[in-house]
């Protein structure tokens, strides 16, 4: 697609905890640049010094480090470009400014505030266009020796030409901005602080980046920078070349909104905190956009880089569906290797997660429970409730689960189920045949002689197959359960 090595970046700002379409951008140029080969740069867009924070900071290279997205170029790496955050790069922004200013690309703009605000005022009533209107593109040395006089401190405005700008999205295809609806804008705050609008095209410039993949609230901001990106050409900052855009489409949440950070479902410590697999959490996140056939949304992240291209990339809106997530990451959970399900679910099975006393966790019960347990969980978090039964000394006590299950007569039934699973083998399907066959003798079907049992030994209704459950437990602590049972029901 591209004569020139690819090279993509990923610069976001280190503000409160990463979101899921943070990390579907991230997601995006990592897949572009692993499909063709290129680089990802990954850049820290710190220069808000009121917003941004260290542990912002850390939180997002570990995001990145446990989402499995490696960089090329960036922090922890380094490259050829460094330094990769924005803060340690204020004297070249700083001289980038002065340059643009020196050559005529930009001027100092004296303007309040409240001027600012009047003017748009005045613009929208009087149904025009209401961005800057240039009053201080042309200051003659006397208004701005009055200007200064008067104690104003501009900011640093950039001049757009004064023609369309057209270019082609490669989502979106051609788009063309007039210049009533694309004005000057400022590149530099009062105290001398490079803005966005500024330090991002002057990165992208000097790291050679030859593709921008962002979001598509960015897209107004589009052909201001490509009318920078010539400038800086002119005053030698870069190689010249003005990169290729594709703007991913919104991420919708609830009510047809934008998901936004607010949105508790938005948050990326929700889902590793659940115990969401990271390749589980990408695959579906991959579909907010693209996908990789019109009839398969399984696929592994290889599979993704194999076929990803951002043309495929779909311009409408995408819905945040929270149970799809959950149903693919299921599915993920059960391709996993036996042996990388049980290493998975160590996290929860101790503190905080584990309700039971550390010594009572038996490794090997676990590991003979685990086949039946990974067919079943949605997300990790999931195992902990699942084989509690196995560890704390007595089931929980779920009393909903007891009043549904215990009915009249469940106590004769279980004295006849205890009968015969005290002379029962000691395996799945012969404690099955007994459970049956006290069934039987009640004028009941396995499915409601099952239930009493089954609340007995794990507490609640519902969980891993009962007869494997049974098995792994033991016949001793199987037979105290249902004595333990029979005694709560007075029986």
């Amino acid at each position: 697609m591209a004569s020139a090595p690819v090279r993509v970046r990923f610069c976001p700002s280190p503000t409160g905890n990463p979101h899921v379409g943070l990390v579907r951008t991230a997601l995006f140029n990592w897949a572009f640049a692993r499909h063709h080969k290129g680089t990802l740069v990954f850049r820290i867009e710190d220069t808000d010094a009121a917003r941004d924070s260290e542990e912002s900071y850390t939180q997002l290279l570990d995001s990145m480090r446990w989402l499995g997205l490696d960089w090329d170029e960036g922090p922890e790496v380094g490259g050829p470009h460094a330094p990769y955050r924005q803060s340690q790069r204020m004297d070249i922004y700083a001289d980038v400014a002065r340059r643009l200013q020196e050559a005529g690309h930009a001027y100092r703009c004296y303007c309040t505030t409240e001027e600012l605000d009047t003017r748009r005022e005045a613009a929208r009533a009087a149904g025009r266009p209401s961005g800057y209107d240039g009053k201080c593109r042309e200051l003659s040395a006397e208004q701005i020796a009055a200007y200064e006089a008067e104690g104003r401190t501009p900011i640093v405005r950039f001049r757009m030409p004064d023609r369309p700008i057209t270019f082609t999205d490669l989502v979106r295809g051609e788009l063309t901005f007039s210049p009533e609806n694309v004005t000057d804008y400022g590149i530099l705050r009062a105290n001398g602080a490079p803005l966005y609008t500024l330090v991002n095209p002057v990165d992208d410039a000097l790291m050679g980046i030859t593709h921008v993949l962002r979001g598509e609230d960015l897209l107004s901001s589009t052909p201001r920078q490509i009318a920078l990106y010539a400038a800086l050409a002119e005053i030698g900052v870069g190689g010249g070349t003005v990169p290729q855009f594709g703007h991913l489409p919104y991420v919708m949440g609830e009510g047809n909104k934008k998901l936004s950070k607010r949105d508790p479902q938005s948050s990326l410590n929700l889902y590793r905190e659940r115990g969401f697999l990271p390749e589980g959490l990408l695959n579906y996140l991959s579909l907010l956009g693209w996908s990789l056939a019109e009839d398969r949304d399984i696929f592994t992240m290889d599979e993704m880089v194999a076929a990803f291209d951002i043309e495929d990339v779909n311009a409408n809106p995408a819905r945040f569906d929270l149970k799809k997530c959950e149903h693919i990451n299921a599915e993920h959970l059960r391709r996993l290797d036996p042996k990388a399900f049980i290493e998975a679910c160590g996290p929860w099975l101790k503190a905080p997660f584990a309700p039971w006393r550390p010594e009572a966790f038996d490794q090997a019960a676990f590991e003979a429970i685990a086949p039946h347990a990974q067919t079943r969980l949605t997300v990790l978090s999931d195992i902990t409730d699942n084989v509690d039964f196995l560890f704390l000394d007595e089931p929980v006590e779920d009393e909903a689960s007891w009043n549904k299950a215990m009915k009249e007569g469940s106590d004769a039934l279980l004295r006849t189920a205890r009968a015969k699973l005290v002379d029962a083998e000691w395996h799945a399907e012969a404690l099955k045949s007994a459970v049956l066959a006290a069934g039987e003798e009640h004028g009941l079907k396995l499915g409601k002689a099952q239930a009493p049992v089954r609340v007995a030994i794990t507490g609640r209704t519902v969980g891993l197959p009962l007869f494997e459950s049974l098995e792994v437990l033991g016949r001793e602590r199987t037979l105290a359960r249902i004595d333990a049972a029979l005694a709560k029901l007075g029986g």
